[in-house]
């Protein structure tokens, strides 16, 4: 099988806020950014590259419906919600939220001097009114050096966490001229999403910021191109 339909999305088309304590971009339509051409992929709805300014974040709001991941690449991140949990996220951890019936949470940045990067991922659940939970499980970057590493998945497969839809997500951080393979089943769909570095997809150049949809069955061939680069894939129905 040979892969035909790439559609790469370029991070300075992205949408964007900038609330000065926020610095956001959106990979797909998000609050006041809207955008028919990319209001989502499968089942994955937001993508955000978030910003928080020392000492600032997001204070307490609500969620329902949907299954919220967020990774952070640089700083901290510090959660509580209304469950009772109190967190922090550092770097090579990932944290999801169901938040089903209802979860209000917050997020802030707890370093008094260095800004918090992370992205913040939601995905439709398979179905409405699941009980609100949360996880949160670090992964060794070693694991994900020149190889995928299942984060989150739907059956929880290798120590990933769960999650309530048919969709894994896979990271890697690859040195410059290493190369790995994601095969694509019949039926499914891949979004690769560039978070630092640069790399060849399938022969195409993505650079920081930058997404691509993957439509058709295949194989998809990424090389590293920098000194060490890190993504996301998405597998999707």
């Amino acid at each position: 099988m040979e892969i035909t339909t790439m559609r790469i999305r370029p991070a300075a088309e992205r949408g964007a806020a900038e609330f000065g304590w926020l610095s956001s971009r959106h990979s797909f339509s998000f609050g006041h950014y809207y955008d028919p051409a990319h209001l989502g992929f499968g089942a994955l709805r937001v993508i955000n590259d978030d910003r928080v300014r020392p000492g600032r974040g997001f204070g307490t709001h609500p969620h329902r419906d949907m299954e919220i991941i967020s990774i952070v690449v640089e700083g901290a991140l510090e959660h509580k919600d209304s469950l009772g949990t109190g967190a922090v996220i550092r770097p090579g951890e990932v944290q999801r939220i169901t938040a089903g019936t209802g979860i209000q949470h917050s997020e802030f940045n707890p370093s008094p001097s260095e800004d918090v990067r992370f992205l913040q991922i939601w995905i439709e659940p398979e179905q409405m009114g699941l009980a609100p939970s949360y996880d949160q499980r670090a992964f060794a970057f070693h694991e994900m050096r020149n190889t995928w590493r299942v984060v989150v998945s739907q059956d929880g497969r290798d120590g990933s966490l769960k999650v309530h839809q048919d969709v894994s997500l896979h990271r890697a951080q690859l040195s410059e001229g290493k190369s790995i393979e994601y095969s694509i089943e019949d039926g499914r769909q891949v979004w690769i999403q560039i978070v630092e570095g640069t790399v060849e997809v399938n022969g195409e150049l993505l650079t920081e910021g930058d997404g691509a949809a993957i439509v058709n069955s295949g194989v998809v061939d990424v090389t590293g191109t920098s000194t060490s680069s890190d993504m996301l894939l998405f597998d999707l129905a």
